[in-house]
């Protein structure tokens, strides 16, 4: 049987691949982090507000083709992981990396977001 924070983690992506963002921020705390690797625009650490403020306006410029599908997920109590393949079409150019996603889970909601890449530069290619 699945522990409790693998579904809220299944459930957090499927509604933000919808584009669900109220749906997905219910499942986090109100003081929600992410920090994001790398040399890039979305690179740093970001509350919810700011990260979606700056990642709208880049999803656009790609015309919406980023992609992102959950290969593996594992939580427990106290924390989550999802191995995520992903891509995005820029300038012409399909560009794919995978993700590992580590969260702090408290009491049930996701409370922090840290992002491993396997190929930085690409990573820092496709959010220039």
């Amino acid at each position: 049987m699945p522990h409790p924070n693998e579904e809220t983690l299944r459930k957090a992506y499927d509604r933000f691949a919808k584009g669900d963002i109220p749906g997905f921020l219910s499942l986090c705390t109100p003081d929600f982090r992410l920090k994001v690797p790398g040399k890039n625009r979305l690179s740093g650490d970001h509350d919810a507000g700011r990260f979606l403020a700056m990642l709208g306006p880049m999803m656009e410029e790609t015309g919406n083709t980023f992609r992102e599908t959950v290969l593996h997920l594992a939580a427990n109590d106290a924390d989550g992981f999802v191995l995520v393949a992903q891509q995005i079409e820029r300038g012409g150019e399909l560009l794919r990396w995978n993700a590992v996603h580590h969260y702090d889970i408290v009491g049930g909601k996701l409370s922090r977001f840290w992002e491993f890449i396997d190929d930085q530069t690409t990573f820092d290619r496709a959010w220039r």
